[in-house]
């Protein structure tokens, strides 16, 4: 440009003009920092240059040899901005990729552009890319200064992409410039383009103005334009990086492209080059809906990222078997994938406390001979893995950051192939991991803030009461709401809770809806309040053990009714309770035939971390969720994982290193969360209502958390576990850390989140107020008591069990009858024709007398539900309401297929167990007031494996809890010299009845 000046002045730009008529010749750099140092380098000034031109001594003229030509103007520039380029210490970092996506979508772009003569090159698309990745990666952007002799790091705060412009002139001859595009972290891709293409048009056109050269703090050259494969440029002073691209060339089936990193190796390392490269990569292959967003700025509709047609075809079979050690490779990769998927939980951040995870070494590439080049050849669809990325080496980081955040699965356990296979689909693919709006967040954010303050008000209000806070775990409150949400979105109109006494009061405020007041005055105490949740004439029990029934409103605006079971202080013996109510409720029975239908209801349980592995009547109840008479179409399990039991640690309390491990054996997801990852946690919850509506079965969440009081409030946990709780003390709530990271996201004001705790706060304050006023007018002989429950049962008149003869006539007839072709077993035969005969000869035995009272129950309408070891058949080779052919097995039950009957016989053998079966029919009992529901204890005393039930239920939960149940059990014993087990029901246990 200066030559140009030279021989015509008024044919460069004013700007420039003036620079050359002030000063030398315009000595521009390559890469100036700002417009200060271009005006520096270009000229000095007037009285500068006059003082440069002082007298000097003349010199003898030098013999200039032939051939040799001075290199003047900016390419005199460029000689000394590459001298000064040695200076500095580089390394260079190489990545090849894949194009095949980036030439298809760039096609399909040109495709819709070319009525409008408009045209996106691999540059464009590239350079924009680069922007990106810069300005998730700010760090390639910084640049050395040495400042009074002292190094610093000088962050611009800019992604301001220099392109490097090769200028062919009117002679023929090339000349380099790197034009500016600044403040590229800012734009979209329409500004970048029309950015991009002004700044190239000026270049070519010589009308460039020095600030279009100043600030770049990252270049693109490209030397692939003219067939070059891999370059490593030089870094220029004032700048961190600079990136090439090479040719574009086919390998195999493949498009590919070389592209180099060259960076300060002062303030930019290795894995920070590396890390820029592989981000770069991601974006070219289309993540993060990157081509997509390129397609909308430019008002152009693109086929999807997944959908766009690469431009390989078919590929001919290859002729050769892949080398050996491309097959070792292939091999250590997919161990590295199963070790990730089987192992991942163990370096996952579950600890909110900070502990460190203990890791597994078979989770290291590097002993699998896997390296970064080698992982970067590897075809990461030959995997059968669901992350985004073309490679392993692509995939390798968000498989760790899938399987090894906070967040964590285990489900290689599973014996089913499709189960599995669709799980790692959904855990890869994010699919449960549904992005929040801002709206969702503070909703959330809010939650958060009542579950808190709820603890935080009863704590100081009610020093030293016992409440078992639910603090340490908050997210337990939100993860129900995402759990009866999706519930209602499938179809449940109901969900039944059970949990131990841990978060129970404010699930109840929060979930079932209990009024506030009613809390409260539970803690108040007094003659006035005693009843509120006390049954009239009953004793009563602890707050933190009742239940209550409550309706939930969803997002939507469908109610779901909501029942909380109430619970002993026998921490998990609830569980069986809430399937046996969750199964009554899912029965039609109000046919002949009993109909099931588990997506009308939702049994969730929350169990404690020391219970869950220790008390037995979990592992009973889960064995009971395939059965088919007391399946409940997956039970949603949430373990309130403290670390922590009483005071025993989980090395004292359990052989496992989860307190979930036992679920394994029955083939359930477990799936484990940090509970202070409030979004990790809504995420669980939704894969785990993912699971149950696809494969109706259960599904476990270990919510790892703590415990930030003692057991009790009134118990001191720093006694035995000191540094845990020093810990505690150090650590920021739930909310807190979901309050700061949504300051730190814009999506809501510190000062205001603050404000509305504060607000919720006052708000309880003044219940608590009124409340005591209330108590105080009531004190005084005015008001009136809370209404109560009832435990006073009106006296029943006896029923009329008379049948008529001719009925029980038909009955006996249809009992005995089968279909045609069925062959009873011929000694079962002479037994069953014995009572044909017996309603006229006076003989009958006790299980023929049981079922003709089934059968006129049945006819009458009344539903029935008998279950037990051995029931169908009977213990004694008696009872035999289910027929098995003689000749294929198949089943057939008369009594199920009375002509006559009005309700259903639900009948069925139970497992070897007593607490959770006699438990699953106390709760379905309760729900199903209506049925006659009985339980059949095994010969020998086994009602003793349920006494827990019987004590803790049967006998006290009318008293306690205001609970009504109309179990029936069936004990059978005899006088036959068998010992007392044998010859004794126990009589006595049950005269508290």
């Amino acid at each position: 440009m200066y030559e140009q000046y030279l021989r015509d002045p008024a044919s460069v730009g004013d700007e420039w003009r003036q620079l050359f008529d002030n000063g030398k010749v315009a000595e521009l750099p390559v890469i100036p920092t700002s417009r200060e140092e271009v005006l520096r380098e270009t000229g000095k000034g007037k009285g500068e240059r006059e003082a440069a031109e002082a007298p000097a001594i003349p010199l003898s003229p030098v013999p200039i040899p032939q051939g040799l030509t001075p290199i003047t103007g900016p390419a005199a520039r460029l000689v000394q901005n590459m001298t000064d380029s040695l200076a500095v210490p580089t390394a260079t970092s190489f990545r090849e990729i894949t194009v095949d996506v980036l030439d298809a979508r760039r096609r399909e772009l040109n495709a819709q552009l070319a009525a409008a003569g408009k045209k996106i090159s691999y540059t464009h698309l590239i350079g924009y890319a680069i922007a990106r990745a810069a300005r998730e990666l700010p760090v390639m952007t910084h640049a050395f200064r040495d400042v009074e002799g002292k190094p610093h790091r000088f962050d611009p705060r800019a992604v301001n992409l220099g392109l490097a412009v090769d200028v062919e002139k009117k002679d023929g001859s090339h000349a380099l410039v790197v034009p500016v595009i600044k403040h590229a972290e800012g734009m979209d891709f329409a500004t970048f383009h029309t950015t991009y293409e002004a700044l190239v048009d000026k270049a070519r056109t010589n009308k460039l103005v020095p600030d279009d050269f100043a600030g770049a703090t990252i270049t693109l050259t490209n030397p692939g334009t003219i067939g070059t494969v891999a370059s490593v440029p030089r870094l220029m002073k004032g700048q961190g990086s600079i990136l090439a691209t090479g040719a574009i060339r086919q390998i195999g089936s493949a498009k590919v492209m070389t592209i180099t990193s060259t960076y300060d190796h002062r303030i930019i390392q290795g894995a920070e080059s590396g890390n820029f490269l592989r981000r770069l990569d991601s974006l070219l292959q289309g993540e993060d809906n990157f081509y997509g967003e390129v397609f909308e700025r430019l008002g152009l509709k693109g086929s999807g990222e997944q959908g766009a047609v690469l431009a390989a075809g078919p590929t001919a079979p290859s002729s050769r078997l892949p080398a050996p050690d491309e097959l070792k490779h292939v091999a250590a990769a997919m161990a590295l994938v199963k070790a990730i998927r089987n192992f991942g939980h163990l370096a996952a951040r579950l600890d909110p406390l900070g502990s460190e995870p203990p890791g597994d070494p078979a989770l290291d590439p590097g002993p699998l001979g896997l390296t970064p080049e080698i992982m970067a050849r590897i075809p990461a669809d030959l995997l059968r893995i669901y992350v985004p990325g073309r490679t392993l080496a692509d995939a390798y980081p968000k498989l760790q950051e899938t399987y090894c955040g906070t967040i964590a699965y285990e489900v290689e356990h599973i014996g089913s192939h499709q189960e599995r296979v669709w799980l790692r689909q959904v855990i890869e693919s994010g699919d449960h991991k549904k992005p929040l709006t801002p709206e969702m967040k503070r909703k959330l954010l809010a939650r958060l803030t009542a579950v808190e303050t709820l603890e935080r008000f009863l704590h100081k209000a009610y020093l030293g009461q016992k409440r078992f806070s639910i603090e340490g775990l908050d997210t337990l409150v939100p993860m129900l709401d995402q759990t009866i949400e999706l519930a209602g979105t499938s179809g449940a109109r109901r969900v039944v809770l059970g949990m131990a006494h841990r978060g129970r009061l404010n699930v109840l405020a929060h979930i079932v809806g209990l009024p506030y007041e009613t809390i409260f005055a539970e803690f108040e105490g007094g003659r006035h309040v005693e009843g509120t949740l006390t049954p009239e004439g009953g004793t009563g029990d602890v707050k933190y053990h009742h239940g209550a029934d409550g309706v939930y409103q969803t997002a939507a605006g469908k109610p779901v009714n909501i029942t909380l079971s109430p619970n002993p202080s026998h921490l998990e013996a609830v569980n069986p309770v809430v399937e046996g109510r969750a199964r009554a409720n899912q029965t039609n029975r109000r046919s002949k035939d009993a109909i099931h239908d588990g997506t009308v209801t939702l049994p969730v349980l929350i169990h404690g971390d020391a219970s869950f592995a220790a008390q037995g009547v979990v592992a009973e109840t889960f064995n009971l969720a395939r059965l088919k008479g007391y399946t409940t179409g997956g039970t949603v399990h949430l373990i309130a994982n403290n670390q922590l039991g009483f005071t025993t640690d989980p090395k004292e309390g359990r052989s496992t290193d989860y307190s979930s491990d036992l679920a394994k054996g029955f083939d359930a997801p477990i799936i484990h969360v940090n509970a202070d990852d409030a979004e990790a946690c809504l995420a669980a919850a939704r894969l785990a209502m993912l699971y149950r509506d696809k494969f109706h079965g259960d599904v476990v969440i270990d919510v790892v958390g703590y415990r930030r009081w003692g057991h009790n409030e009134g118990d001191e946990p720093a006694y035995t576990q000191p540094v845990m709780y020093e810990r505690i003390r150090q650590t920021p709530t739930a909310r807190q850390r979901y309050a700061d990271q949504l300051a730190r996201e814009g999506v809501v004001d510190a000062p205001q989140a603050a404000a509305e705790a504060e607000q919720v706060y006052q708000r309880l304050t003044q219940i608590q107020q009124s409340l005591k006023a209330q108590l105080r007018e009531a004190g005084a002989g005015g008001g009136e008591e809370p209404q109560r429950i009832s435990t006073t049962q009106p006296a029943l008149a006896e029923p009329d069990t008379a049948v008529s003869a001719p009925l029980l006539t038909t009955l006996n007839e249809q009992l005995l009858l089968v279909p045609d072709g069925f062959t009873i077993m011929a000694k079962l035969q002479k037994q069953l024709e014995r009572r044909r005969p017996a309603l006229t000869e006076g003989q009958i035995e006790w299980a023929h007398a049981e079922a003709l009272a089934f059968a006129s129950l049945l006819a009458e309408g009344t539903a029935i539900r008998l279950t037990g070891q051995d029931t169908e058949r009977g213990t004694f080779s008696q009872r035999h309401l289910v027929l098995h052919d003689a000749r294929d097995g198949h089943r057939y039950a008369p009594i199920q297929n009375l002509p006559g009957a009005r309700a259903p016989f639900e009948l069925h053998n139970s497992p070897l167990s007593e607490f959770a079966c006699l438990g699953f029919e106390y709760g379905y009992a309760a729900a199903a007031p209506e049925t006659l529901v009985l339980w059949e204890a095994q010969y020998g005393d086994f009602t003793n494996g349920g006494e827990v039930i019987i004590d803790q239920f049967i006998i006290a939960g009318l008293a306690k809890w205001g609970q009504t149940s109309r179990l029936t059990l069936l004990l059978p014993h005899g006088y036959e010299g068998q010992g007392p087990e044998h010859s004794s029901a126990r009589i006595e246990r049950f005269l508290a009845l």
